[in-house]
């Protein structure tokens, strides 16, 4: 739960992964996903090796873009009882 995890401060309106009891946001969430997802998608995890504020400022492109890139839904999937389990209330 969020509640167990000790943000520092409030949370951003934005992407954020809680993993061991480890709040991770933005890029760093983004690429910690992407390395359980398996091939080709986990390469994509090497790229931590780049400064923190240059991968955030990509994330920050590919955010604010993504509709105009890849498309809106005008209904939003809803997920198994198995996938729900996963994300926080």
């Amino acid at each position: 739960m969020l509640s167990d995890v000790n943000a520092e401060h409030p949370l951003p309106d934005s992407f954020v992964l809680v993993e061991d009891g480890r709040l991770f946001m933005r890029s760093d969430a983004a690429l910690r996903i992407a390395r359980r997802l398996g091939v080709p998608w986990s390469l994509a995890y090497g790229l931590t090796v780049l400064p923190r504020p240059l991968r955030d400022w990509a994330y920050d492109i590919v955010a604010r873009n993504r509709y105009h890139w890849f498309g809106k839904r005008e209904t939003c999937r809803v997920p198994t009882p198995g996938l729900r389990r996963r994300f926080l209330e």
